[in-house]
């Protein structure tokens, strides 16, 4: 498979690199905006025999994908079976507090950058690709919220509807669109928004179902919110 990753240098997205480079069936671009990290992480598995490993310094916010990253798809994988869009910023404030660049870098990043990704990278994307955004219990309906994440929750609920939306939009392209909701995993990011406290679950045991799922989960799902959390409700 032909694979896109985002958010690949660390928590989740570095768990999944890792999974698919040591499936060893594989071509990755992998894409982050923290070169020097990445680096110490991955290189050495992007040298294993038979696998095409590329990674691609990227910030999501700022880049034409048309210009920077389309020509490297086309040059590395011709096509794209999966994307997994999950790069995301969490900011942890009261909602008096919150800026207007708050909003901006946690929409722009959680939800336009996927829309720009997906728009832009549509003529390479196969019949019978499966694409998968990483949302967050937060942005389901009727799921628990907290105080300090209303702009977070938003801008992951808009990305549980584009997924919706986009898997009505592309179904005549043979192209499946699924989120998954998930609940706290231990990742830096959660660490950095919520210093004490520790998640349930792993980043690698996330990124182990994910990996599975990315494979096969458009065999029973297309424009389905999936919740992934322990916690009820």
């Amino acid at each position: 498979m032909n694979i896109l990753i985002t958010g690949a240098s660390k928590g989740i997205g570095h768990q999944l690199c890792q999974k698919f480079i040591e499936d060893g069936k594989h071509s990755i671009i992998a894409i982050s905006r923290t070169p020097k990290a990445f680096d110490k992480q991955l290189a050495s598995l992007g040298n294993k025999d038979n696998l095409s490993f590329t990674y691609l310094n990227l910030d999501l916010c700022k880049t034409n994908f048309k210009e920077n990253l389309l020509p490297e798809v086309v040059n590395k994988l011709q096509n794209i079976d999966i994307i997994i869009n999950n790069a995301g910023i969490l900011i942890n404030k009261p909602f008096e507090k919150l800026t207007d660049a708050d909003f901006d870098d946690m929409f722009n990043l959680n939800v336009k950058s996927v829309f720009k990704l997906i728009r832009d990278l549509l003529p390479v994307i196969n019949k019978g690709a499966h694409i998968v955004n990483i949302s967050s219990m937060g942005g389901l309906q009727g799921s628990s919220k907290f105080a300090g994440l209303s702009l977070y929750s938003a801008s992951k609920g808009a990305l549980a509807v584009l997924t919706e939306c986009l898997a009505e939009e592309l179904k005549d392209k043979g192209i499946s669109t699924n989120a998954l909701a998930l609940g706290a995993v231990q990742t830096e990011m959660l660490s950095a928004a919520f210093p004490n406290y520790n998640a349930p679950t792993t980043a690698s045991e996330m990124a182990d179902f994910i990996f599975d799922f990315a494979l096969t989960g458009n065999k029973h799902f297309n424009g389905k919110i999936l919740p992934v959390s322990i916690s009820t409700p």
